[in-house]
Parts: C-alpha cells; sequence; structure tokens
C-alpha cells in the first residue's frame, strides 16, 4: 500500500495589522483550522485531554476531550500547527539587488485579539455540546459515529470503543440485550421492588435519551437501608459510560451554587453527589431550581459576568436513607435498594450475573457491553414506532416519563414510577407539616387563630413538677430544629396558605377587625 503524504499546510499571508485582521478572519471562517466550532459567540478548538485515567466507581471520569475557548496565545500554535503564516519582506542578494522573500511569522497579540473579540462566525460549526455515549437524534435515528455530528451539533466522544449497532436489531439481538441487562447486570441487587429496578434502567436510557425527548429530566436518587448494598456501582453505571462528575454535598445552598456552576466548565454526562451523611434531607431551592431550569446562568468564579449554560447532564445523588424535601420530592426519581441483612458486602457472590461487579464495570470493554446492549434495546423500540405511555404525568418532567415508560412498556418492564408514594413519604418536609397541621386540628379544630395564639399553645407546661410538651414534638420549628416565634411563624404559615398536606390545608384569612392575619386549618377525609 501506498502511503499518502499529508496535505501541505495553507499558506496565510498577511500584512498591515488591518490587513492581517481580515485576512485572518476570513480564512478561520472558511476552515483554516480543523476541528473547530463556534459556541456561545466564542471560537472554540476541540483537543484531546492528555494523561486522563480510568478511575474507581466513586472517582471522577471525564469525557477524553474538550472544547477549549481560542485565545491569542491558543490562536497562535494552532495556526503554527496547521498553517504557514508569512509576510513579504525584502532584502539584497548577492548582487546588491532587491528581492523579496516570504517570512514565517506570528501576528502580534494585539492582532489575534482582534480576530477573535467578534462574536460572529459565518460558516464555522456550532457546537451545541460533547457527549460520551451514543445519543438519539430527533427523527429518532442514533448518532453513533464519532466526531461531530452536523444535523444536532454535538460531538460524540465516546467512553468506549463501541462497535457499531444496527438501526434495526434482529430479534435475536433483541432478547440477548434484554437477559444480559436485566437477568446479568442488574439480576442481583437487591432493590425494594419492581420500581427500583424500572426507575433505575430509566434513569440508565436518560442520557440516550435527552436529545429525542426534547424533554427536562428529575433528579435520580439512590439510597439504602444499609452500607455496602450497591449504590455506588449503580451509579457508576451512567457515569461510567457517559463521563461522570463525583461532588461532595454542601452544607449550604451557596456552596451549592457555586459547585453546579463549576461542573458546567466540565465536559461530563453525569453528576452524583456520592455518600451523603446518613438520613440526609434534600431540600434545595437551588437545586430544585437547576432540575426545572433547561439552562443554568450564574456569575462565573473569579469574574463579575454571568455566564449561561445548557443544563444537559444527570443529575443524582447516593446515600442511606436518604429523606427529600421541599419541591424535591416532586422532582425525584427514587431507587431504593434493600439487603435486609446486616453485612451486604459478605454475601456468597456464588452463582451471580456477574460476581465482583464493583470491579467488572470499571473495565471499558465491559462498559462497552452495558452500552451495547442498552441501545439494541432503545432501537429496537424506535424502530417499532417509540410507543409512549400517554398516561405517565410527572410535573414538567411528563414528556421523558412517556418516552421511557413507553421503552420499559415496551420491553416487558413493569414498576416505572410506581412508588411515588414512596418519595412522598420520604419528604421530609411534608411529613413534618403534616403532622404539625393534624395536631393543629387535634386540639384546635377549625377556631381561627393568630400566629401569636397558637405559639403560646406550643409552650411547654408543668405536669408533676416536669415540663411537658403539649403538642407532643410536632409544633413545626425552622430549619435549625427551634421553635419560631410569632412574626417568623405567621410568615411560615402565609406561606403554606392552600397548600394541601396529606388531608389538612392551612387557610389564611383577616380577624373580625381587619387588623391582624389569622389561620386555622381544615380537615378533607380520605
Amino acid at each position: 500500500m501506498t502511503e499518502q503524504t499529508p496535505a501541505a499546510p495553507r499558506r496565510v499571508k498577511v500584512g498591515t495589522g488591518p490587513e492581517s485582521i481580515r485576512t485572518l478572519k476570513r480564512e478561520l471562517t472558511a476552515g483554516l483550522l480543523p476541528d473547530t466550532y463556534v459556541s456561545g459567540g466564542a471560537l472554540v478548538h476541540m483537543e484531546t485531554v492528555s494523561g486522563g485515567l480510568t478511575g474507581a466507581a466513586d472517582e471522577d471520569s471525564p469525557l477524553p476531550v474538550a472544547a477549549s475557548v481560542v485565545h491569542p496565545p491558543g490562536l497562535a500554535a494552532l495556526l503554527a500547527e496547521h498553517a504557514t503564516v508569512y509576510r513579504k519582506k525584502t532584502r539584497k542578494n548577492e548582487a546588491g539587488e532587491v528581492e523579496t522573500y516570504d517570512e514565517e511569522c506570528t501576528p502580534s497579540r494585539e492582532v489575534l485579539a482582534s480576530v477573535l473579540v467578534g462574536k460572529t462566525w459565518p460558516g464555522v460549526p456550532t457546537l451545541r455540546g460533547i457527549i460520551g455515549a451514543p445519543v438519539l437524534r430527533r427523527d429518532g435515528t442514533l448518532l453513533q459515529t464519532p466526531g461531530y455530528d452536523p444535523a444536532t451539533g454535538l460531538y460524540l466522544a465516546s467512553k468506549v470503543d463501541l462497535p457499531p449497532v444496527p438501526e434495526a436489531p434482529t430479534s435475536e439481538q433483541v432478547a440477548a440485550a434484554r437477559t444480559f441487562l436485566l437477568d446479568r447486570f442488574l439480576r442481583d441487587f437487591p432493590w425494594a421492588g419492581p420500581a427500583d429496578k424500572a426507575n433505575y434502567v430509566a434513569l440508565l436510557v436518560t442520557p440516550i435519551l435527552r436529545h429525542f425527548t426534547r424533554s427536562l429530566t428529575p433528579f435520580g436518587l439512590i439510597d439504602a437501608t444499609m452500607p455496602s448494598s450497591g449504590k455506588t456501582i449503580l451509579t457508576a453505571g451512567p457515569g461510567m459510560l457517559y463521563g461522570q462528575k463525583v461532588l461532595t454535598w454542601p452544607d449550604d445552598d451557596g456552596e451549592l451554587k457555586k459547585s453546579i456552576t463549576a461542573v458546567f466548565t466540565e465536559q461530563v454526562g453525569v453528576v452524583i453527589w456520592d455518600n451523603l451523611t446518613e438520613g440526609t434531607v434534600i431540600d434545595s431551592a437551588v437545586l430544585a431550581q437547576l432540575i426545572t431550569s433547561r439552562e443554568w446562568s450564574d456569575r462565573q468564579l473569579g469574574a463579575s459576568r454571568n455566564i449561561g449554560s445548557i443544563n444537559d447532564r444527570l443529575w443524582m445523588a447516593t446515600g442511606n436513607n436518604l429523606q427529600v424535601g421541599g419541591d424535591m420530592a416532586s422532582r425525584t426519581v427514587r431507587v431504593h435498594l434493600d439487603p435486609n441483612m446486616p453485612h451486604p458486602e459478605s454475601r456468597d457472590q456464588t452463582g451471580f450475573g456477574i460476581p465482583q461487579l464493583d470491579h467488572w464495570i470499571l473495565d471499558p470493554a465491559n462498559q462497552l457491553t452495558v452500552l451495547w446492549h442498552l441501545l439494541v434495546l432503545v432501537l429496537d423500540w424506535t424502530r417499532r414506532g417509540a410507543t409512549k405511555a400517554v398516561a405517565m404525568s410527572m410535573r414538567q418532567f411528563t414528556p421523558w416519563a412517556q418516552a421511557v415508560g413507553g421503552l420499559l412498556e415496551h420491553h416487558g418492564i413493569a414498576g416505572f414510577l410506581t412508588n411515588i408514594a414512596d418519595v412522598r413519604a420520604a419528604d421530609e418536609d411534608e411529613t413534618r407539616w403534616r403532622g404539625f397541621l393534624a395536631t393543629w386540628h387535634d386540639r384546635h379544630g377549625g377556631k381561627e387563630m393568630t400566629a401569636a395564639e397558637l405559639r403560646r399553645d406550643a409552650e411547654p407546661v408543668q405536669i408533676g413538677g416536669e415540663l411537658h410538651d403539649p403538642w407532643d414534638g410536632q409544633f413545626i420549628t425552622t430549619p435549625n430544629g427551634a421553635l419560631p416565634k410569632a412574626v417568623p411563624l405567621g410568615r411560615m404559615l402565609t406561606g403554606q396558605n392552600g397548600r394541601w398536606r396529606g388531608e389538612y390545608v392551612v387557610r389564611a384569612g383577616k380577624s373580625e377587625r381587619g387588623d391582624r392575619a389569622v389561620f386555622k386549618v381544615e380537615h378533607q377525609a380520605a
């Protein structure tokens, strides 16, 4: 075989400052540099990240490429690598005659900065995102060729070297995929119920379907009754396939917001808050906003300007006996494990579908196997019309729930989202308010009361020389566990006006004289 000689670098003649700016801008928009795109008005260059290592299941696993914004020094380096930039100069030859010659040069920093300052790049392909595994396009076809996809503006930088997946899998391939995923890969996890296994498959397939469904996706919560139940292995499934960033759960919303903003600068498909403290209540206005926002906007760290990023990641958390509060209950898909034994790590793995799964999943070849079979199930579903579970409803996530529900129904995977009641039972905020309103109604019926009267009713009383809590611990408290004073209590009750907590609801109004706010509880028996 005759080796092909690489094409000579394109020659680019520059001159004065203005001429150089015009020339370089024209050449860049004409495709002078390979793997160069425009994102958010900025020119970016796709490059392989050196030194990347495959870590453990609970460690970062970034994608192997990054889209770096092109700054003047970077542009100088790219021009030196991919072009011959020169200017005409004159000199005297040996005979004393003036002659011209080409001198290779690097344009000045001012020239390079002027070239890059604009935000309009006609003809340069738009980069909408980097993905670590194949995804369904909006027309139902599979984006599976590595590199840039003009139809979607996505760049596929596969975590594993995946062989082509047939657009129309055979019945034998589909049956083998179901057997592998359900009866081998996921068989030996101690699922609390069918919903937990179905919900996990839904989360596993979510990054593949995100662009097809054009939908927001809920928060994934994977928790267990005991340590060593397999939570981290389950998060490593999507994390290893799509690229993951592992975070520590912060103490307050301010730190949480900073960590979320920082994550958007990294090329990962899955973000995991791993191993939260046992019993942690996930009740964050920042997280609730993130999960229901198509774009995340926040001030760039170390700068005074805001940056906006498309929210195209799967967000998850793991821990033992976790709870959700506030608006997170309706934004969460829960996967619960219950080994029902004192030492799950000591289970005899003889006969397991895949022994030592925690090590097995770290092998890229095994990750390829999981992904390939998952894609076979997806393409079999799309070939059959991509039927939806039209009865499914999940607030802002209904398109996601209907599409994923249809995929699971197509493959006979039952139980999807049937543990909604369990998620609500884990809603710490809902439980506290329901207990407070029930006790209030038991003590005072539908009587109207001011916040001050209600607060005085919670004062401990002396019985037999000992202080007794008349509310038996059910009075609502502040986040730090203290009884609120009258004014803050009034604000809390006003914020709950008309919101049902189980069979109880707070009603706010004015006193007969109209000078004070009053509150009462209504009860509607089921």
